[in-house]
């Protein structure tokens, strides 16, 4: 078991963390920050989210670094980041910090896009590397779950939270490198419709 690989499982560890810091039923309290209360559980919750968020990104730059590649690590990886993420987002639906409609369809957008990865594996073996929509998708959609578990300051000159800012880009983008998922890789379906 590679470094980058344990990084994964401690991900996956944190998430059923996460999950018990949000669930635990009794008053926690708040914390009063820049003139907004937010709920403790909120907060220990969401450094848990940054820290697996975190590794997401180290074990990816560490196995770049070391030239470490698994398959493992190849199943693994992308499967810890959408179980955070969508665990995440069904809890701010679950505590009303976020629209249940942009929440299904970036759910959607992933497992289409899960689908079509492994079509592709299927039928070459090739694998389609996440461009810079997908990586700005991913970057707005952590720090999005970020600010929407702490109470969603709001923008300076705008009013609008920065949560909810930050969910509308990641929505356009999930919405936009789904797109160029799918007509990148409109190969897979040639002659599906055809008779």
């Amino acid at each position: 078991m590679n470094l980058p690989n344990k990084i994964t499982l401690f991900r996956i560890f944190l998430i059923p963390i996460f999950i018990i810091i949000l669930v635990l039923p009794f008053e926690w309290g708040t914390l009063e920050v820049l003139s907004s209360n937010i709920e403790i559980n909120y907060l220990i919750a969401t450094i848990v989210f940054s820290v697996a968020s975190f590794t997401d990104w180290l074990d990816g730059y560490l196995a770049r670094k070391m030239n470490i590649v698994s398959n493992f690590g190849k199943f693994a990886d992308p499967l810890a980041d959408k179980m955070l993420v969508m665990t995440a987002l069904v809890f701010l639906i679950e505590f009303s910090l976020a629209p249940a409609w942009i929440v299904a369809i970036i759910v959607s957008r992933e497992l289409a896009v899960t689908g079509l990865r492994l079509l592709l594996v299927e039928q070459g073996g090739q694998v389609m590397a996440a461009g810079w929509p997908g990586k700005i998708k991913t970057n707005t959609q952590m720090l999005a779950i970020i600010f929407l578990f702490l109470d969603d300051f709001p923008l300076a000159f705008t009013g609008i939270p920065v949560g909810i800012l930050l969910l509308y880009i990641c929505l356009f983008f999930t919405i936009y490198s789904g797109v160029l998922y799918f007509y990148e890789a409109r190969f897979v379906f040639k002659g599906t419709f055809s008779k």
